[in-house]
């Protein structure tokens, strides 16, 4: 077998830091995402809302009974499935003359995950490699969701000095030295409008918006749902003056610069600025948009008092750190 290449940050060229994160992440030969990830949950890395209660999928698959019959669409899409879980019971608690008419589709690059996917789907989806080819499948018309997906997106990072902007590049070596540049090359983000302290850093998620600019023209008609953590920009960075980058290994959360230490065997993530993606759908699409907190989104759909459900509606944590957006295209 052909050794894979040496990482990029071991050679000469500095890497500006939204290269290194995609590499890390999805690398064919040694990204996490691509290559080793096999699990979500307690076996794995991380953990997500589908895996300790079924009550995100109820809120789910109210959404997608309703935004299919409004939209009058029958192919409903996920992005970014993880094992499966979270689909397989979205598919369940669908009322079931809706569940006999929809078509459900998974979209998947990771090999793994895929194979986790179709052990427990089987003929009850189908896989595609991109977004792009599964709208294609359905003629444009389809209604999308995602759970924890862009939030592992990479970013760029900027710091806020007191005579403007610098952006960070990692200097090679067994493990990059950060370097911060000035710059007046800004990617087009909400959060350079607010005033924020010298020393604050920024993470703008510039590849979120390249990556819905490539699909969005091949969708005509129908809804999305995006569910993640973060915030809207005006409150995004509070008492986080190092910004909301972290990763995650064997369950455990890392910081600074750790996060350079397991390049691809750890998962990295940061927080999604809601504004910056509101104005980025609003800016590629007519339609309209609700924000929301998952606790009001979940909360017509409670219906005991598990302890995994009432952490998803927790004010103090889940319930609130993570947001709802339903887009609604026109």
């Amino acid at each position: 077998m052909t050794a894979a290449p040496p990482w990029p940050w071991k050679s000469h060229e500095a890497l500006r830091f939204d290269r290194f994160m995609d590499l890390a992440l999805h690398d064919p030969e040694r990204g996490y995402y691509a290559r080793r990830i096999r699990g979500v949950g307690a076996g794995g890395d991380f953990t997500t809302a589908p895996m300790m209660s079924g009550l995100l999928a109820q809120g789910i698959a109210a959404w997608a009974a309703k935004s299919l019959t409004a939209t009058g669409c029958r192919d409903l899409i996920e992005i970014g499935p993880g094992g499966g879980k979270l689909a397989a019971a979205v598919l369940k608690a669908l009322p079931w003359y809706r569940r006999r008419r929809t078509r459900l589709h998974l979209v998947e690059t990771s090999k793994p995950l895929r194979e986790k996917q179709q052990s427990l789907l089987g003929k009850r989806a189908i896989w595609h490699d991109s977004l792009e080819s599964a709208l294609d499948a359905c003629r444009g018309n389809a209604c999308l969701f995602s759970n924890e997906l862009i939030d592992a997106f990479p970013v760029r990072r900027f710091r806020h000095e007191g005579w403007g902007i610098s952006e960070l590049f990692l200097i090679p070596g067994e493990v990059p030295r950060e370097e911060w540049r000035p710059t007046d090359a800004l990617p087009d983000s909400v959060q350079f409008a607010h005033t924020h302290r010298p020393g604050q850093i920024l993470e703008v998620h510039e590849s979120i918006q390249h990556w819905l600019s490539r699909w969005m023209p091949h969708w005509k008609s129908g809804a999305m749902l995006t569910i993640d953590y973060g915030a809207e920009t005006a409150e995004l960075y509070h008492r986080r003056p190092r910004g909301t980058l972290r990763g995650y290994l064997h369950q455990n959360r890392i910081e600074g610069h750790a996060v350079y230490q397991n390049p691809g065997r750890q998962d990295l993530t940061a927080d999604v600025d809601f504004s910056d993606l509101s104005k980025w759908l609003l800016a590629l699409s007519r339609g309209s948009i609700t924000l929301s907190t998952q606790r009001d989104f979940l909360r017509p759909h409670l219906r005991s008092n598990h302890p995994a459900d009432l952490a998803l509606m927790d004010e103090h944590g889940a319930g609130t750190a993570f947001r709802v957006l339903d887009f609604r295209k026109q």
